[in-house]
C-alpha cells in the first residue's frame, strides 16, 4: 500500500451504522453557525440527544450570544445521504407549517395541537460532508422516562388525558392522509416554554418514518415488501408492518 505524502492524511471515511447502514453524524463544535433556506442564522449549543442517525443540539437565533441551557430551539442534524430526516422535513413542510396548524386548532376549537410546528431547515457543510438540518421547537421529557420514573404506572386520569391529546394529533395526521408509523411513549414529549417544562402539554414527535397512505386521495394497495419488514420500533410494530406493509395500506380485512 503506498504511503501518504508528508503533510497530508488519507481521507477519513464517514462512520456508518452497522445496523442500518446509514452514515453517522459527526459532532459539531459548540457555537457552529448554520444558515437556513430563508438565510436566517442559527447558533448551535450543546448536544442534548441522539437519534438513530443524527444528533440533536440546543440552538438559538441570537447570533452573537452563547446558547444557554434554557434555549427555546433545537436543531436535528443528519448527513444528507440519510433518509429519515429528509422524510421528516417533507412532512413538516407539507402539513406542519404554523399557519396550517393554527387554522386546524381554531376550526376544531382546541387549546393546542400536539404536532410540532415547522420552523426552518437547510443544509450545512462540515469537514467536507454535507448535512441536512431542521430547526424545531424545544420539548421536555418523554413519556417513557416519566412512566419508568413513576414505577411504570400512570393514574387513569393521566392515561385519559394523554389519550385525548394524542387522538387529536392522530386525527390531524390522518385527515392529512399521513401515518406516523412509530407511535410510542419515547416519541411523546412534554411541552417546554420560557425555560420550564409544561407538564400538561404533550406532543407527538419524530416523523422520520411518516408517510402518506393516500397521496392521490386513494388508499395505496395492500403490498408486502420484505425489504421494509420490521420498520419502526420492534415491540410496537403492527403485524402488517412485520410483513413490510408499513408503507402501503394495512389489511382492512373482509
Amino acid at each position: 500500500m503506498p504511503r501518504a505524502k508528508a503533510g497530508t492524511a488519507p481521507a477519513k471515511k464517514p462512520r456508518v451504522s452497522k445496523n442500518s447502514g446509514h452514515v453517522l453524524a459527526e459532532k459539531f463544535p459548540n457555537g457552529e453557525m448554520l444558515r437556513d433556506l430563508c438565510k436566517k442564522n442559527w447558533r448551535l449549543g450543546d448536544v442534548i440527544g441522539q437519534g438513530g442517525f443524527g444528533l440533536i443540539y440546543l440552538a438559538s437565533d441570537q447570533e452573537t450570544s452563547k446558547v444557554g441551557p434554557d434555549a427555546n430551539y433545537v436543531v436535528k442534524i443528519e448527513p444528507i445521504s440519510n433518509g429519515p430526516l429528509f422524510c421528516e422535513m417533507h412532512f413538516y413542510q407539507r402539513v406542519a407549517k404554523p399557519e396550517i396548524i393554527d387554522k386546524w386548532i381554531q376550526s376544531q376549537k382546541l387549546k393546542y395541537l400536539g404536532i410540532p410546528k415547522y420552523i426552518a431547515s437547510g443544509q450545512h457543510v462540515f469537514k467536507g460532508t454535507t448535512y441536512r438540518f431542521m430547526v424545531m421547537q424545544r420539548f421536555g421529557t418523554d413519556l417513557q422516562l416519566i412512566f419508568e420514573g413513576a414505577g411504570k404506572q400512570f393514574s387513569k386520569q393521566t392515561v385519559f388525558a394523554l389519550a385525548l391529546r394524542l387522538i387529536d394529533a392522530l386525527e390531524y395526521l390522518h385527515d392529512n392522509h399521513y401515518v406516523h408509523a412509530d407511535v410510542k411513549a419515547a416519541n411523546c414529549l412534554l411541552g417546554y416554554k420560557n425555560g420550564k417544562v409544561e407538564a400538561d402539554v404533550v406532543f407527538l414527535v419524530d416523523y422520520g418514518l411518516a408517510f402518506k397512505y393516500a397521496p392521490d386521495g386513494d388508499h395505496k394497495p395492500y403490498k408486502e415488501e420484505p425489504k421494509k419488514a420490521h420498520d419502526g420500533t420492534i415491540e410496537f410494530t403492527s403485524r402488517d408492518a412485520h410483513k413490510g406493509v408499513g408503507k402501503w395500506e394495512v389489511n382492512k380485512g373482509p
